[in-house]
């Protein structure tokens, strides 16, 4: 396919659902209709490492495979079994209570005595590897995820749902932000926008509010460039992103150079994540972001994140599954494996197939007719 000169098929909207923004799909109409996450190991995650133990050092590197539970229940409970705080623990992402889930943690232990790594495991949580490293795991070191998602209760032809994963795997979904940054019907970004008007934050939440405000703006431009049919294709001022990086570089002259680079995904076209400065884009591109970001709330999200001194950066546009396969276990149950870059989101790839409903969401949110909730978000 060339990228630089490509009829797109017509984009179709994706469900508003607890998005602050509207956001079209890129691949066309939805081909099916399924449930997603409707028991625990219906979603399975787990990191790939960004690298490895270096066998000595203060800090224990833990593997562990859990259920039911999330990474700061996990956090807590391997604080408790270590006897230190939970400042020592160290995590490179998130991860859902509603999943079976592989992750790593790191716990601080000065004296290098540990418990029993019997003690810490439970039917929940079991402990998969651990060694000795020389630092506290940071956030985001992980090099990606690997995913195997069983959806039930499909329904569509499979003759367009194999074509239209087919389709995916050979040129990728916009790489839009899930709704899961945005917190329960977009609470996050209606946060943020008190917090910009002045309402005080405790420090760990001002984070999150920030990275939601900021995820909002780049999906508005995405989705104005899928609109367009222009979201994996070159224009005049694209800045590029490295793949596999978060190294960018242009805007330059468009070469058959670069496009041939594009076809081959070597570099992906990117977006803002605003903050102060000015837009690195120029010409058409730069036309097109500043017009996506235009509106009230856009405005004062802008000035939000620049008054926090937050500082220009970009994203790539573009995400391809890895190794995407897929298998009929039954009629209507259909298994997705592939792996994603770290800061990516499986949502992202299901909603191009059509509605998928998150059945434990749907679990825990509450009655509208009821008085009080009934049951526990998952963050």
């Amino acid at each position: 396919m060339n990228h630089c000169d490509v009829t797109q098929p017509s984009p179709q909207p994706l469900s508003r659902g607890e998005r602050g923004v509207e956001l079209p799909r890129a691949h066309g109409a939805p081909v099916l209709a399924a449930d997603m996450r409707s028991s625990d190991t219906d979603f399975f995650v787990e990191e790939l490492p960004g690298f490895d133990a270096s066998g000595a050092g203060e800090h224990l590197l833990l593997t562990v495979e859990k259920r039911g539970m999330n990474t700061a229940f996990a956090a807590k409970r391997i604080a408790e079994w270590a006897g230190v705080a939970e400042s020592a623990i160290g995590y490179a992402g998130l991860k859902d209570r509603h999943a079976v889930t592989r992750q790593r943690f790191s716990v601080w232990i000065p004296k290098k005595i540990a418990p029993e790594i019997a003690q810490l495991e439970s039917e929940e949580l079991r402990v998969l590897e651990h060694s000795w490293h020389a630092r506290k795991l940071p956030r985001g070191a992980l090099a990606g995820n690997r995913f195997v998602l069983t959806l039930r209760n499909v329904a569509g032809e499979r003759a367009r749902i194999e074509a239209r994963l087919a389709a995916i795997a050979a040129r990728g979904v916009p790489n839009y932000f899930g709704e899961q940054r945005f917190g329960r019907d977009a609470g996050n970004l209606r946060k943020a926008l008190a917090m910009f008007a002045g309402r005080r934050v405790r420090r760990e939440e001002r984070s999150l509010l920030l990275s939601a405000a900021r995820s909002e703006l780049f999906n508005r431009v995405l989705a104005a460039r899928v609109e367009s049919g222009r979201w994996d294709a070159a224009q005049d001022g694209e800045v590029w992103m490295l793949d596999g990086s978060h190294s960018v570089f242009g805007p330059e002259p468009l070469t058959p150079e670069l496009c041939t680079r594009l076809d081959a995904f070597d570099i992906h076209p990117t977006g803002p994540l605003w903050g102060c400065g000015e837009l690195r884009s120029a010409a058409a591109v730069r036309e097109m972001e500043w017009a996506a970001l235009q509106g009230d709330t856009a405005s004062r999200l802008r000035d939000g994140l620049e008054r926090a001194d937050l500082k220009q950066d970009r994203r790539a546009l573009r995400l391809r599954p890895e190794t995407l396969r897929w298998r009929w276990p039954a009629a209507d149950v259909l298994e997705l494996g592939f792996s994603l870059p770290a800061g990516s989101y499986a949502t992202v790839v299901l909603a191009e197939l059509g509605e998928v409903a998150d059945v434990a969401s749907q679990r825990e949110r509450p009655d509208e007719n009821a008085g009080a909730p009934c049951g526990t978000p998952a963050p």
